[in-house]
């Protein structure tokens, strides 16, 4: 396990580095990726804060957190991390999912088909056996009906401070957004965007 550690104003300890990987080694059950994860903890102002990031298949994952004992402010990042850690899988198996049944309905559109399955679809129009015509019948799915479109308002995609591109990254992950709009430190609108197609951030400045 490849585990980089970084101590501001603290010590890291070997209790601290067996409580992260612990944490760590749940986390790779749910992933079951091989991934490199640097962990960053610091005290400031009597405050103990842990960031570990893990590095994903499909883009890192940040864990955030502080509390007035380290121990605790390393578990509360590991289950940010985990939490997080949950969604990302369900996500990826989704677009799996999502990925079969498309190849599924262009089958069912006639596409990708094996000459085998072709025959299969085949049928013959005609009065008699000498003037039939071979016609090819194609199944369609079923249409989705069109699900209600509801709005929430949030103030959580929306960063009331400026911030540079890093800190407005790790605020996505720690707050778990797909959407996040901030303004850089010059004041000029962004907003991070999370790609559905592959789960990469997209960085979009609005003129």
């Amino acid at each position: 396990m490849n585990v980089e550690y970084t101590g501001r104003q603290y010590t890291v300890t070997n209790a601290i580095r067996k409580e992260v990987e612990t944490g760590l080694a749940k986390i790779r059950k749910i992933l079951g990726d091989r991934f490199e994860t640097k962990v960053i903890l610091a005290v400031e102002k009597h405050r103990h804060k842990a960031e570990i990031t893990i590095s994903a298949r499909n883009g890192p994952l940040v864990g955030l957190a502080q509390a007035k004992d380290m121990n605790i402010a390393v578990n509360e990042a590991l289950d940010h991390l985990e939490k997080q850690a949950v969604k990302y899988k369900t996500r990826w198996m989704s677009k799996k999912r999502s990925a079969r049944k498309s190849e599924e309905v262009k089958k069912w559109n006639g596409h990708d088909t094996s000459p085998h399955e072709q025959e299969e679809l085949q049928t013959a129009v005609g009065l008699s056996e000498k003037t039939a015509v071979p016609v090819m019948v194609h199944k369609y799915p079923a249409v989705a009906k069109t699900t209600e479109v509801h709005l929430l308002r949030s103030d959580e995609a929306v960063a009331m401070r400026p911030m540079t591109l890093e800190e407005a990254i790790k605020e996505t992950h720690f707050k778990d957004r797909d959407v996040f709009v901030f303004r850089d430190p010059k004041g000029k609108l962004m907003v991070l965007h999370r790609r559905r197609r592959d789960d990469k951030m997209e960085l979009i400045e609005v003129p």
